[in-house]
């Protein structure tokens, strides 16, 4: 054989071994742009998490979207807005505004509680405890703020709270007349609050616990059949009830109070899913984001039961319950 066939044929197979090996990486190849829209509450957890899954996909440019729960599912419902996965505050919000027609499923994945938030300067806060902290609320001289319940989970939240308050300690009109104070400091979500508090234009907040102790504020915790913390007083939590804005407008959802649990999909249209898919395993694992968001402040609520578990991709139903 002559030399230049030798080096002929030496090449060819080169050429034909790259190829093969191009095919065989190809499929698995995680890029692109990654559009996240996620809940205010999951900021910082979201972009430790984000900062984690570039060390392992280095070529997906993962875009977070902050907002509201509610606000962000309109932008999928609404405003017909590209998003490869929805992150919620309360997974009812993807049960009632996405299934079905914007995405088949819904996996519960982290747990949360209200408290109220408030730091050093907040006025009367040397007096403040579980058992008058509604009084201090009530004060001429004390400002508070809560996010608004049609755009944002902690909003209803907050009136929830406010309703289970009255029952719990009973007084009678508590709730009315927490909910009608100081309501020029209701925000879109519950995070932008907290610049008005560090300028001490309010002084307290209905915020949950781990958005308070990743800001390193001070939160007084509230009784658990009150908070919406405790699966225990499920039952009891539904006997408060808000009415917030529905899928059309005009319509309404009477929204019973709930533990409270977040939850996250893939919406039907999302551009990116292959890279939606490795993003959310690797939220959901609990040595890689889960652990990321433990350490933050919210315990897990991985597996929980799911009614949408058929529909769940194959390889994200380990994270749920049939």
């Amino acid at each position: 054989m002559s030399k230049k066939i030798f080096i002929s044929i030496a090449v060819s197979i080169f050429f034909l071994a790259s190829c093969a090996e191009n095919k065989k990486i190809s499929p698995d190849k995680i890029s692109g742009d990654l559009i996240v829209f996620n809940a205010g509450s999951l900021i910082i957890p979201f972009k430790k998490i984000k900062n984690e899954f570039n060390k392992k996909y280095p070529d997906v440019n993962v875009m977070l979207e902050t907002a509201g729960s509610r606000t962000c599912a309109r932008k999928i419902t609404d405003m017909n807005r590209p998003c490869d996965i929805m992150a919620s505050a309360d997974y009812t919000v993807i049960n009632k505004l996405l299934i079905p027609e914007y995405a088949d499923w819904n996996i519960k994945f982290a747990k949360n509680e209200m408290c109220i938030v408030y730091h050093k300067n907040s006025r009367l806060s040397k007096k403040i405890n579980k058992n008058n902290w509604y009084e201090i609320l009530m004060d001429n001289n004390v400002a508070f703020g809560r996010a608004d319940p049609n755009a944002d989970p902690c909003g209803y939240r907050a009136v929830l709270t406010s309703k289970l308050a009255e029952k719990h300690y009973k007084i009678p009109g508590l709730a009315k007349k927490i909910l009608n104070k100081d309501k020029e400091f209701v925000r879109p979500k519950e995070t932008d609050l907290l610049a008005l508090l560090e300028s001490d234009n309010i002084d307290y907040i209905f915020l949950y616990r781990s958005v308070g102790q990743q800001h390193k504020l001070k939160c007084l915790i509230l009784p658990d059949e009150i908070n919406l913390k405790s699966a225990k007083f499920t039952d009891y939590y539904k006997e408060a009830t808000v009415e917030i804005t529905g899928k059309k407008p005009g319509e309404f959802i009477t929204k019973k109070g709930t533990p409270m649990v977040y939850g996250i999909t893939i919406p039907n249209n999302a551009p990116n899913r292959k890279a939606a898919l490795a993003f959310i395993d690797f939220l959901l694992s609990k040595e890689s984001g889960m652990k990321i968001i433990e350490k933050l402040g919210q315990a897990s609520a991985i597996p929980s039961k799911s009614r949408t578990y058929n529909s769940i991709p194959e390889s994200l139903q380990k994270y749920a319950k049939e």
